[in-house]
């Protein structure tokens, strides 16, 4: 039963694969300390990256994303990174950075504001909720999107079918 599971969740993150790709546009967000950072600096420099869209009092996001943290120490010094992102914005940074160390996350978050536009130009499509997920094949062509929990095997198997 969770085998099958498993291969419906990894056909249900391939039908979303996007089938135009885009390059994700050089969005600027914030660290905690207020330096401005663009996304250009994590997507399209040779590795997969995996966006997760978080908010700090999502209940998902809570449950879920020690899952981004061990992709990220298994696939860092590889193929992957994951990179973070709190619709928390800078007026809640002070709840998103708890969120981070409450969770001992070690891959990079970063602040944005909730903005339906902006989030879509980032994606490549609607924003629906948190947790969201965007990868990002070595190049920085969206490949994929996903809403909702993403299960570490599933993402490993959707990159290493990419990656043939």
């Amino acid at each position: 039963m969770l085998d099958m599971m498993r291969k419906y969740l990894l056909l249900l993150l391939l039908l979303v694969a996007l089938p135009a790709l885009a390059t994700a546009p050089d969005l600027n967000f914030r660290d905690f300390d207020g330096k401005e950072r663009h996304a250009s600096e994590f997507i399209g420099n040779g590795k997969w990256t995996v966006v997760v869209i978080w908010e700090n009092d999502c209940p998902i996001c809570n449950a879920e994303i020690h899952t981004m943290e061990f992709f990220h120490l298994d696939h860092m010094d590889k193929d992957a990174i994951v990179l973070g992102i709190s619709i928390d914005g800078w007026k809640k940074r002070k709840l998103a950075e708890d969120f981070v160390q409450r969770h001992d996350l070690t891959f990079t978050n970063l602040l944005i504001e909730l903005d339906i536009t902006e989030l879509l130009k980032f994606g490549g499509g609607m924003f629906v909720g948190t947790p969201t997920f965007y990868i990002y094949d070595p190049s920085g062509e969206i490949v994929a999107r996903q809403i909702g929990p993403l299960p570490i095997d599933a993402l490993e198997n959707f990159i290493t079918s990419s990656t043939r």
